[in-house]
């Protein structure tokens, strides 16, 4: 009999195809319309617009280093269920902008729904006991290293990495794309319960 408290396999297995998939669908519109977000993914976004390499692939290889530090802070389940969602969210950031397409989005609407998305997205994914990596790894690790707090960590990461987001997006779109992150943390902070679910 499975315990009330632990997600079974299947759970498990449809709440990480849930996040990542949906991570994905936000990654197309953000890109799409050409906005920047925060953390990892934000960081392998800058790089794919600076040199026109592929979001995916990025996205896929600047996790890399963060999996031994996860590991020594989450665990093993927590690592390869994080790496799976890494894995799948990039898959599926190389072949979905053949399948979506959009005839008119506006980049207020279109933050306000990557950050609604990928909200819901990193909620799914944090309740399942994983994660996509990054930042958010390293930040942790510190807390606990040196009592600086996380939260901390990952908002000076950010803040760098909008400004050197302004050396190849104009100020309006900067702007724009901080409205979706905004809206992704207030989805994580109302719904986001660390009692329930243990994850970062």
């Amino acid at each position: 009999m499975t315990d009330p408290k632990q997600h079974s396999l299947i759970e498990d297995t449809q709440g990480i195809l849930y996040g990542s998939g949906m991570a994905a669908v936000g990654i197309v519109i953000l890109t799409h319309l050409g906005l920047v977000t925060g953390q990892t993914a934000g960081l392998a976004i800058l790089i794919s617009y600076m040199t026109g390499w592929s979001f995916g692939a990025v996205f896929f290889v600047v996790n890399l280093p963060f999996y031994w530090l996860g590991y020594r802070r989450m665990g093993k389940v927590f690592v390869l269920k994080t790496f799976l969602a890494v894995a799948i969210l990039s898959a599926l950031a190389q072949t979905l902008p053949a399948y979506i397409r959009f005839d008119h989005l506006d980049p207020i609407i279109g933050a306000i729904l990557f950050g609604a998305i990928t909200g819901s997205a990193l909620l799914a994914l944090f309740r399942h006991g994983a994660s996509l990596g990054g930042i958010g790894i390293v930040a942790l690790y510190l807390q606990d290293k040196t009592g600086f707090r996380a939260g901390w960590t990952q908002l000076i990461f950010d803040v760098c990495l909008f400004a050197a987001a302004l050396t190849v997006r104009d100020a309006k779109t900067v702007a724009i794309s901080a409205l979706g992150a905004v809206v992704i943390n207030l989805v994580i902070a109302v719904n986001h319960r660390r009692d329930r679910y243990i994850a970062m």
